[in-house]
């Protein structure tokens, strides 16, 4: 029995969609330039340094979910999916995909981006698990807050542990767990499966595979 776990941003996608969301805000007259733009971007260069609070960057990002109703957001991502996404897909990274969907037993997305973010992007990849970082909601209104553990370097451990539980099972239940990441952030979950894949992976997790010999690969156009 084969799980298959893919990281988004960077690794499916050819560039960030938790960085290209607050972009995307900010080119749309949502979020004020001046005050949003150095932020999002100190925050992205903190986390592919590895040097990201994960709490303080989401009392940052989840704040303007909770200034507009759903049905403004809904309308607002949908254009994000257009605009920003979809130009991120490979052929490559959907090629992955639907090997993994035909292969193994459970397939998912694994994300510290939101859930709010993600869902239609997993949706996009066909993909019918994601675990991701879940904002917290109350009457069907985000708050600002999170809810649960956050989806991030060792909390992906936390939050894939609870996910298996909720369907009985757990990792060693497989006798093949995959995953698929860019990012040294991802290293805790790297270490714990069978089978780790370093795609178009950061400076500091290339030379982590390369010293122990797991496979790198890259799903960016040739």
């Amino acid at each position: 029995m084969k799980l298959v776990l893919f990281d988004l941003d960077n690794t499916l996608l050819a560039g960030d969609s938790d960085y290209e969301w607050g972009q995307f805000l900010i080119e749309r007259g949502i979020v004020d330039r001046v005050l949003y733009e150095a932020r999002n971007l100190a925050f992205y260069q903190q986390y592919k340094a590895g040097t990201l609070n994960i709490h303080e960057f989401l009392d940052f990002q989840l704040r303007p979910l909770t200034q507009h109703t759903r049905a403004e957001l809904d309308v607002w991502h949908a254009e994000f999916m257009q605009q920003k996404i979809q130009p991120m897909i490979t052929t490559e990274a959907r090629d992955l995909v639907n090997r993994a969907l035909d292969e193994a037993a459970l397939v998912a997305i694994i994300t510290a981006t939101n859930s709010f973010v993600t869902a239609p992007i997993a949706r996009i990849f066909g993909i019918p698990n994601l675990i991701a970082t879940e904002p917290e909601q109350i009457d069907g209104k985000f708050t600002g807050k999170v809810s649960g553990t956050p989806s991030f370097r060792e909390g992906k451990i936390t939050r894939l542990n609870e996910w298996l539980a909720g369907q009985n099972k757990q990792l060693n239940d497989f006798d093949e767990s995959w995953f698929y990441s860019d990012s040294l952030n991802d290293l805790p979950l790297l270490e714990l499966v069978s089978n780790p894949v370093a795609v178009d992976a950061d400076p500091t997790l290339h030379s982590h595979a390369q010293t122990h010999g797991w496979p790198s690969i890259s799903l960016r156009n040739q």
